[in-house]
């Protein structure tokens, strides 16, 4: 069992990406999204500092090396910061499964920017395997398309999964640079979104609208819980899982285990949000994933 460690790892953040994608889209639904965002970075900070404290008796890595805070810290602000704000507002237009769906083509742009940025070659079955991957993607948004679902919300949320899918390719990539040798995957949490919350909060206090965001959290105890809760299974638990996973397996093989939550969302979204879709967006969603699989374990 423990050989598999990081490979299980890898299907532990996808169960909990899957479930802080719910919390996050009813949270979102109440609160708004922004103000989902904002409040969600500092829930995480809050329980990766106890950790990090309880662990290395340090609220933040201190003894960190300027070019890892440099490299995570890049990661975050674009990850949690940029791409986020696109994955909050798409969760609240087109829910968590498509948003998922679309989230999964993260590990293709991961590896088209590694092509273009380190010279890292793709294959003629790769190059298959991407097609295969967006046939699966666009079979399901057409569907969606299908049944009526074609107005401006549908397509502004569609092309909002889109850019937060490249924020978390881009966040990913730039991640890696920061994670040689044994350097903790909580360390390096802690980094990302100690960055992203200074960079988000410094733009809301910029554009005065950080009472606002308080005052939204204090009139609805039950969004804020609900991105509280979101806060601990995704930047919190399933962030940490999935750089744990990025460390002790190959980037291909955490890619594609980590981009499974639009298949676990698949029952949650039937039976939780009594979403009602056909066997087209099923093996349209299964032939993606097939895909991602394809693009880095053959």
């Amino acid at each position: 069992m423990l050989s598999y460690i990081g490979e299980l790892a890898a299907i532990a953040t996808s169960l909990s990406f899957s479930v802080g994608s719910i919390m996050f889209t009813n949270a979102g639904r109440r609160i708004g999204p922004l103000v989902v965002n904002r409040s969600r970075l500092v829930f995480a900070a809050i329980f990766l500092g106890i950790v990090h404290w309880i662990s290395f008796g340090t609220i933040i890595p201190l003894d960190a090396s300027p070019d890892r805070w440099l490299w995570l810290g890049l990661s975050g602000a674009i990850g949690f910061v940029l791409g986020d704000i696109f994955l909050f507002q798409a969760f609240v237009l087109i829910g968590p499964r498509l948003t998922m769906l679309m989230m999964s083509l993260a590990p293709i742009l991961a590896a088209l920017q590694a092509w273009v940025l380190f010279g890292e070659t793709l294959s003629g079955w790769q190059i298959f395997a991407i097609i295969i991957t967006l046939v699966g993607i666009g079979w399901v948004v057409m569907e969606g398309n299908e049944k009526g679902e074609n107005d401006r919300d549908y397509g502004r949320g569609i092309l909002l999964g889109l850019g937060a899918a490249i924020g978390q390719a881009t966040g990913f990539v730039l991640s890696k640079g920061g994670l040689y040798g044994e350097f903790s995957p909580v360390s390096a949490n802690m980094i990302r979104v100690i960055s992203a919350v200074i960079l988000l909060w410094g733009l809301t206090f910029i554009q005065g609208e950080a009472k606002e965001t308080i005052q939204k959290l204090k009139s609805d105890l039950k969004g804020t819980m609900l991105a509280m809760g979101g806060a601990f299974t995704g930047p919190f638990l399933g962030v940490s899982l999935s750089l744990f996973a990025l460390q002790r397996v190959e980037v291909g093989v955490a890619s594609t285990l980590t981009a499974l939550p639009p298949v676990f969302l698949l029952p949650i979204s039937y039976f939780v949000f009594k979403e009602r879709f056909g066997w087209g967006a099923i093996l349209g969603t299964l032939l993606a994933m097939v895909g991602v699989a394809a693009l880095f374990l053959v």
